[in-house]
């Protein structure tokens, strides 16, 4: 019989996963094929093509990845794990037995689908799968993909703390207070801050780090134990300093480094041993071996810094709530790593002593997802319910803190068959058999009755249907469940999200939040950004016009007018010159709506006040982001940050602490094969960067105007007449009172004047500059028309040869800087401003 209810929960992890259904009103954790909780997120493929995914492919793994360590050759591993961190990328894993890649999508299909098999008294095509809460809206994207490839028709998508935090508050007789959940997995950190009365639980801020898990702590173990111990005892360093065999010796290492992570959370010291002939030999053909003992002193001193990373962020998110660690009546821990008695003791110390480890760590997103699918519709097709059974549409609230619930009941006459009886009566029977309805009659205007709940608890009722002789009837649904005691309010927005927008005086395009999708609103959410206007006519029935508005997501303050590009990218919705019905002339106004679903998947609508037309489109969340391209992006960006710091360095700023965290990134950078989290963390410092900037920003402008003014003087004493004389005079009484007044603003429209009246006073010699850098550097421009360009270039140098004037000059320059591409020539390219 098919579910009304989703019912189905999934914690889909970086390292483990897990399924959990609920069965006459429990939820209840489905045992792996080795009667497990967990499985393994580890997919391996044999030469025939097979594949196998959990325990026996994370066994294959171990031997794999160390009989690649012979060859030094990545390809010779075909098995794979830790692939959620790369969702949403354009990353491929190869495998050489088959001699095809695979995507993190395909890899996480499996997981799913081996996870759907352990269900095999039902078939079911709904699910709730959990995500980390700092995912990203590609990556929640890709996990819906993934889902699709599993098999399943309907997929919601349920924050990891969250989830954690249902299954936690159902459980605990604290119905009051403020709780933190610190959801430590394999490859993601969350913290989620909850404000929990009567049982009601609101998220109300969130923090975290999607490269940040027991993947660091496995390297962290490699890099400050086993690879010190290698470098001692062998000839490594030729190995270390190629690419490709320095992370296949590392990935070899990180089976014994995961090992030894878990023995020593509850052990003094712990023997790494590997078998000879295991992992090749070093450069001078010595068989290399793991002989050695650890301690647990030793791991945690290698684990810390690690660990230390998420409490910092903890540390974080509760300062800018204002919140003390007394403040704090729980701290849920969730996670495999945090079974460590390190992590709990550093939580104590540094954030609160209400650590609560009452539940557990490896099955509590499993079973909070559980719980979740139980109050979300399912979606059932007429052809899932037997014939001859009756339907009934039936409404309640699936979660509440109330001792009884209304529970409205009415009969579905168009999804029953022409058979059903006249007279139907309905009585609902709860789980434990102490309560019941009695029978009350219905029929399609419904009837309500009153449920009487166990407190603290989910509370399975059984629906039974009657003729009016007594006889029981088939009916669907016959099983609801209201859980008391304990009830989740929707769930944030981990950020804002926003467009990019034109800024004329920073020259580049710049985060705008939309009002309405604040980070912290519930979702579904709607946002708006009105006030806008084109930069550019669109013309109908013209593909090539193009108005281009690219939406963002952004943790940091939204006012701050940060650079769009150094936020997490989102997509681009384009409207064409095709799509719209009437001219829309440049600097027309606009209106953006942006609508925001549960799973954070987007639409957005378009409006042209002036021809009242609205262009509504649905985001393309699906583009995979590019790793090559990160990977060239981050050298320049690593010289930029540099730049910029030893600029603002110069300019009298503390930048010690920049510096420092520069350093970390560059670090990462050169042992991380993880470009995308390098990506993230360098766009975070650079970010920073722009804050100090901006703080230091009147220094400098104050520093500008003065030089600014200074040239004009002496252009205007060479070059100047009775009219410009007059400006200047105006222009220095007006330096004066700007300066006095420190005011950014009014600085920066001083100095455009400024400028604009040095230009003009200098014209010639500005046309004449243009001419011969165009001259000089021809090739460098990828010009729209090259002959005619090469003309102009031609014709001006030989007017520059023979006492030229701005009138001859100016055209000139005017129809160079035309055939110029948009982007050299300073076009604002399609944005919004």
């Amino acid at each position: 019989m098919a579910r009304v209810k989703i019912d189905y929960g999934i914690d889909l992890g970086t390292t483990n996963s897990s399924i959990c259904r609920m069965e006459k009103g429990e939820p209840v954790v489905v045992k792996t094929d080795t009667l497990k909780d967990t499985l393994p997120s580890c997919v391996s493929i044999n030469k025939k093509g097979s594949i196998k995914v959990g325990d026996s492919a994370y066994n294959t793994m171990k031997s794999d990845k160390r009989r690649a360590s012979k060859s030094g050759k990545a390809m010779d591993s075909n098995t794979y794990i830790e692939f959620k961190r790369t969702m949403g990328t354009d990353t491929k894993y190869h495998c050489s037995n088959v001699g095809r890649d695979f995507t993190s999508e395909e890899l996480s299909a499996e997981v799913l689908k081996t996870l759907k098999s352990f269900v095999t008294d039902e078939v079911f095509r709904s699910v709730v799968i959990t995500v980390p809460a700092k995912f990203t809206v590609g990556q929640k994207t890709a996990t819906i993909e993934a889902a699709k490839k599993a098999g399943f028709d309907h997929c919601e998508l349920l924050q990891e703390p969250i989830a954690a935090s249902f299954a936690y508050g159902l459980s605990s007789e604290q119905k009051n207070g403020i709780w933190m959940v610190f959801d430590f997995g394999g490859g993601t950190f969350d913290a989620a801050l909850l404000k929990v009365e009567d049982g009601i639980m609101q998220v109300f801020d969130t923090a975290g780090d999607n490269y940040l898990g027991g993947k660091d702590l496995d390297a962290a173990i490699v890099e400050n134990i086993i690879i010190p111990y290698l470098k001692e005892n062998y000839s490594i360093d030729g190995i270390l300093g190629d690419k490709e065999k320095n992370t296949v010796l590392r990935d070899a290492m990180k089976t014994y480094a995961e090992d030894v992570k878990n023995q020593l959370s509850f052990k003094n010291s712990e023997d790494i041993l590997s078998n000879l002939g295991d992992l090749g030999e070093d450069e001078d053909g010595e068989e290399i071996e793991l002989d050695l003992t650890v301690t647990q002193q030793q791991v945690f001193d290698a684990m810390r810094p690690v660990f230390q990373k998420a409490v910092d962020v903890c540390k974080e998110l509760m300062k800018r709530n204002n919140l003390k660690g007394s403040d704090l009546n729980k701290l849920i821990l969730v996670g495999g790593p945090t079974h460590s008695p390190l992590i709990r003791q550093m939580l104590r110390e540094q954030i609160t002593p209400n650590v609560d480890t009452s539940i557990d760590p490896m099955t509590a997103v499993a079973t909070g997802a559980a719980l979740y699918a139980s109050t979300r519709d399912a979606d059932v097709n007429d052809s899932d319910i037997e014939v001859g059974t009756i339907k009934l549409d039936i409404g309640y609230e699936a979660t509440s803190v109330e001792q009884t619930e209304w529970v409205s009941v009415k009969l579905d006459k168009t999804g029953s068959e022409s058979s059903c009886p006249a007279k139907v009566l309905v009585e609902l029977v709860r789980g434990d058999n102490a309560w019941s309805s009695g029978k009350t009659e219905i029929d399609e205007m419904g009837n309500v009755i009153e449920a009487n709940l166990v407190e603290g608890k989910p509370n399975a009722f059984s629906v039974v249907c009657y003729n009016e002789k007594g006889d029981q009837l088939s009916c669907f649904p016959s099983e609801i469940t209201i859980i008391q005691g304990s009830k989740v309010s929707s769930a944030p927005l981990p950020y804002n999200i926003g467009i990019a927008i034109w800024d004329d005086h920073k020259e580049k395009a710049v985060f705008k939040a939309a009002t309405g999708l604040e980070k912290n609103k519930p979702v579904p959410a709607v946002g708006v950004v009105n006030g806008l206007s084109t930069s550019k006519q669109l013309r109908p029935g013209l593909a090539s016009d193009l108005l281009t508005v690219p939406i963002y997501q952004c943790e940091d303050d939204p006012e701050a007018g940060r650079t769009a590009a150094l936020y997490e990218y989102v997509a681009d919705v384009i409207v064409t010159g095709e799509e719209v019905e009437s001219l829309i002339p440049e600097n027309s106004p606009v209106d953006i709506t942006l609508k925001v679903d549960s799973s954070e998947q987007m639409t957005m609508d378009i409006y042209f006040p002036s021809t009242d037309f609205t262009v509504s489109k649905s985001l393309d969340t699906s583009k995979k982001q590019s790793v090559s391209e990160a990977e060239k992006l981050i050298p320049q960006m690593l010289r930029d940050a540099q730049r910029d710091i030893n600029r603002l360095a110069e300019s009298g700023v503390n930048t010690e602490a920049l510096q420092n965290e520069l350093n970390g990134v560059m670090d990462e950078d050169k042992n991380s094969q993880e470009k995308k989290a390098v990506l993230q963390h360098l766009k975070e410092v650079l970010r920073k960067i722009e804050d100090e900037d901006a703080g230091s920003e009147w220094n400098r402008l104050e520093r500008e105007i003065r030089e600014e003014f200074e040239r004009l003087e002496k252009a205007d004493g060479e070059l100047g007449n009775d009219k410009s004389h007059q400006l200047t005079n105006h222009l220095r009484s007006q330096t004066d009172q700007v300066i006095r007044s420190k005011n950014v603003l009014m600085g920066r429209e001083l100095l455009d004047q400024i400028r604009t009246i040095f230009f003009q006073l200098t014209m010639i010699y500005q046309c004449m500059g243009l001419i011969r850098d165009c001259s000089n550097n021809f090739g460098r421009y990828r010009w729209k028309d090259a002959s005619r360009a090469q003309q102009l270039v031609n014709q001006g140098m030989a007017i520059i040869g023979n006492n030229p004037t701005v009138e001859q000059l100016q055209p000139i320059a005017a129809q160079l800087v035309g055939l110029m591409p948009d982007d050299e020539a300073g076009n604002k390219g399609g944005f919004l401003h």
